[in-house]
């Protein structure tokens, strides 16, 4: 009879490790969110909305957004880690950004709404990319 904790361990054939397959779903999700967001933000006026519309800031979300959905298609893993944790880096600098008064700050008009989701966002991302990397075990 064999170790039950090893059996708990072996991998399905084919199947990516749980962390993989949860960075690979969360840009999947994320990345037309990005571009949603962008889009959104050249339509909802400044004053209905309580996060930037500038329309540097809705390029952005465009350009990165078209950019996660094509390594999204892809299927690598290592792709969608890779842009989870670095998009998750610049949210995380935005939101420093903002309150500091850094660029890109004036130039994405940030607002206080924007550097909430960043951080929260920015350390969603940057997590889940993290152990999502190949070569790492879960």
């Amino acid at each position: 009879m064999s170790d039950p904790s090893t059996v708990a361990n072996v991998a399905v054939k084919g199947a990516a490790p749980i962390w993989q397959r949860r960075s690979r779903w969360l840009l999947q999700v994320f990345a037309p969110v990005l571009i949603a967001t962008g889009i959104a933000g050249f339509v909802i006026p400044p004053a209905a909305s309580l996060m930037s519309g500038a329309p540097a800031y809705n390029v952005f979300h465009i350009i990165a957004g078209s950019l996660g959905a094509a390594l999204a298609l892809t299927g690598s893993a290592a792709a969608a880690s890779a842009f989870n944790v670095g998009f998750g880096a610049i949210d995380l600098y935005q939101a420093v950004a903002g309150l500091a008064g850094l660029p890109p700050a004036q130039l994405f008009a940030l607002r206080p709404a924007d550097h909430v989701v960043h951080v929260v966002l920015g350390a969603l991302l940057v997590a889940v990319g993290w152990r999502g990397r190949p070569g790492v075990n879960g």
